[in-house]
């Protein structure tokens, strides 16, 4: 009994200390941990430290810079896709456009545009644009074999 009482009496000592009443404090003993008002306040509790994080979250997001990410280097002009999972994206690097493929795994500098090229075009005619050329070098050339062949 002793014994019982010397483990005991620090524990109600600490009760009183932080503001229990010696009554509240064997009433909130014989409670349920599942009542209403302990719910309520958990869910309360959850809900605000939540809160709080988000903030934070959105805080260091909109003003810690990321060292060696300067806003303005690269910017995407457009984009499409090319298939499932692969898509052709035009860039804009310092001043020079670049297209680059993307696939699973891989990204790859398709051509290098010219800077004069406005930027009131749409993506799809500077694509079809882009990819007509070489093919049109392709016939030219080949035509050109064939006058060589002809007039020989």
């Amino acid at each position: 009994m002793t014994s019982k009482f010397l483990l005991t009496a620090p524990l109600l000592l600490i009760a009183e200390a932080v503001g229990a009443a010696q009554g509240e404090a064997s009433a909130r003993l014989g409670e349920s941990p599942l009542s209403t008002s302990n719910l309520i306040d958990t869910a309360v509790g959850l809900v605000v430290v939540l809160a709080i994080m988000l903030a934070l979250a959105w805080l260091v997001k909109r003003f810690v810079q990321t060292p060696g990410i300067n806003k303005g280097q690269v910017q995407v002009l457009g984009g499409v896709s090319l298939g499932a999972r692969e898509k052709a994206v035009l860039l804009s690097v310092e001043g020079r456009r670049l297209l680059v493929g993307i696939a699973p795994g891989r990204v790859q500098t398709l051509m290098i545009l010219d800077e004069s090229a406005d930027d009131t075009t749409d993506f799809a005619q500077q694509l079809q644009r882009a990819a007509a050329t070489p093919a049109e070098q392709a016939v030219d050339t080949q035509a050109a074999g064939a006058h060589r062949d002809v007039t020989s």
